[in-house]
């Protein structure tokens, strides 16, 4: 017989495995499932049980956090084969951090709340490295029983919980408005490094100066280093962003507002995964830009920029 842990965490990627973690640290029990066993490995060093299934990680849980990628994962690991729904503890509360359009997160709280059970709009942000620490921000919306059903979870996770309203949707809104600036902002730190190459920069210097100037922003300090250092191992993928970005402009065209900025972003990001970096570091846009123009970038092979 399957022991009941505090927490499920289903999605055990840069983000989930993190969070797992955090959660552990503060004392809470944790099963977690994910489909590379390495992942689940690394939950069990953490102190965390592995489960080869959601309903498997959730039976008699008080909390199920799901960390996958989009609205349609989210659904399966709760109502899919072996999902974990229908076997959470009576009054459970589902924390759904996956970045989704509003409409997807009212559709999914209605088949929870259904069940009687809580469900949390949570989507995340501040990466791999606060989410192991235990300091993300997040973008929630819920009813207030299902905030105090999350609040032991969210006080683990993160540093800022941002209480956004009582209906689910909300939440996601408040993501969708933070992934149109997050990708512009990635897109413009790439072209601004690959112009500066074209400029013949020294690029370590560039970093150094427009970190202390006006033209910085969180994303550009951020993933500026992976273009320094030449490794573009995916820390947040190109595909997250022609995800993210679709779905904005998904709601501007279904609006009819107009969203020129982030459909050029878009496109830049849809180019970088067409020339076969959709599951590199989203700072891979600076490669793209490197081939277009037969530039060589930082420890960038030369087949590359052929």
């Amino acid at each position: 017989m399957v022991t009941p842990v505090d927490v499920a965490v289903i999605g055990l990627g840069s983000m989930g495995l993190g969070m797992a973690g955090s959660l552990i640290r503060a004392g809470l029990s944790v099963a977690g499932c994910d489909l590379s066993e390495a992942a689940r490995a690394r939950l069990g060093e953490f102190g965390g049980r592995s489960a080869a299934t959601p309903a498997e990680a959730a039976t008699g849980a008080g909390a199920l956090l799901v960390v996958v990628v989009n609205a349609a994962q989210t659904e399966a690991v709760l109502f899919g084969d072996h999902g974990a729904a229908a076997v959470l503890r009576p009054g459970a509360v589902v924390i759904a951090s996956a970045t989704m359009a509003p409409a997807d997160a009212r559709r999914l709280a209605a088949r929870v709340e259904a069940l009687g059970l809580h469900y949390l709009d949570a989507p995340i942000s501040g990466g791999a490295g606060r989410a192991a620490s235990g300091e993300l921000t997040v973008m929630a919306s819920g009813s207030p029983a299902a905030f105090a059903a999350a609040e032991s979870v969210l006080g683990a996770i993160a540093a800022r919980v941002h209480a956004l309203g009582d209906t689910p949707g909300i939440g996601s809104s408040f993501k969708i408005v933070n992934q149109l600036l997050a990708g512009v902002h990635i897109a413009a730190a790439c072209e601004a490094m690959a112009f500066a190459k074209s400029l013949d920069l020294d690029l370590a210097r560039v970093f150094e100066v427009i970190t202390q100037s006006a033209g910085n922003s969180w994303m550009f300090e951020n993933r500026v280093p992976h273009i320094l250092s030449g490794d573009y191992s995916p820390k947040s993928a190109v595909s997250i962003f022609t995800k993210d970005l679709g779905i904005v402009s998904d709601i501007g065209r279904s609006g009819s507002f107009p969203l020129p900025v982030a459909s050029a972003a878009l496109q830049l990001f849809l180019a970088t995964a067409a020339a076969g970096m959709a599951h590199d570091d989203d700072a891979s846009v600076a490669r793209l830009y490197a081939m277009i123009a037969g530039l060589d970038l930082p420890s960038m092979p030369q087949a590359e920029i052929t």
